[in-house]
């Protein structure tokens, strides 16, 4: 699915060793409790995250089940910056697929312009293990991204745009932009709203083969996350698509009517930036 992949199933792409500014599609999380080492120049930042759901651009990447995920960012004062995020994962294809895990690795380079931050970078979604049934495609595919971020307080402005040049699955070049805030709240609350549109070149072909498994689509969430303890970080957001049931990656003979991983749902996460 989309990575959110599988041979042929959405959920199956962007899935991020994203870093601390990684979480477009999550709630803003605090910028806390990082590990400089001077001599170097370096800024190292690990979020552990559970969540109630691995969702890509709105779509489940673990069949609506819990997630497991860790992100790792390490940044130079230059602004050149690597980084990683894995998460389990679990998607279903015809005649099978056995993605059981998301790997993703991540560089690029963050500066500011005119007052606006800006993170020019690369992402490569692997999924190890994975075995690739006849006919169809293995799932991994890159990246390249632009994010922007403006704040004018209380309120934080923020918009992506990434291409591939050969979308999950082997789907073709996928084009995919995104905006959205981030509001400070009395209390120490933060609420969040997101917005973003995918296009994919193959979105289905007449053989079952070379195809995204959905139609071009819009997502959106809105929610709100508060530090609860000790830096450890809730939130609580609904996230929906604009995907029909029936074109949700449906599967011969074992969801002909399309799948149930496209749906609006409720989101909870728990993270906690080292």
């Amino acid at each position: 699915m989309p990575h959110t992949a599988s041979g042929p199933t959405l959920a199956s792409r962007l899935r991020r060793w994203l870093f601390a500014a990684a979480a477009l599609a999550l709630p803003a999380l605090p910028a806390t409790a990082q590990t400089t080492i001077d001599s170097l120049g370096l800024t190292v930042t690990v979020t552990p995250t559970i969540a109630s759901d691995y969702l890509f651009r709105g779509i489940s990447q673990t069949r609506n089940n819990w997630a497991f995920q860790g992100a790792l960012d390490v940044q130079h004062e230059s602004g050149v910056y690597i980084g990683g995020f894995i998460s389990n994962a679990k998607f279903l294809a015809g005649p099978y697929n056995d993605t059981r895990q998301e790997v993703d690795a991540l560089a690029g380079y963050r500066f500011e312009l005119a007052g606006i931050s800006f993170d020019l970078g690369y992402i490569g979604y692997f999924y190890p293990g994975q075995s690739k049934p006849g006919g169809t495609q293995l799932n991994e595919y890159h990246e390249v991204s632009l994010k922007a971020a403006y704040t004018i307080d209380p309120v934080k402005l923020l918009a992506a745009f990434n291409y591939s040049p050969n979308f999950f699955g082997r789907s073709g070049e996928g084009y995919y932009v995104e905006g959205g805030a981030d509001v400070t709240l009395p209390l120490e609350f933060t609420a969040s709203a997101r917005v973003g549109y995918q296009w994919i070149q193959r979105n289905t072909a007449s053989d079952g083969s070379r195809y995204f498994g959905a139609p071009d689509y819009l997502w959106y969430s809105i929610g709100i996350s508060r530090e609860i303890t000790g830096g450890v970080v809730a939130s609580l957001g609904w996230y929906g698509t604009t995907i029909k049931r029936a074109d949700c990656f449906a599967v011969a003979e074992r969801a002909d009517q399309g799948q149930r991983v496209c749906e609006g749902r409720v989101l909870f996460t728990v993270s906690r930036i080292f």
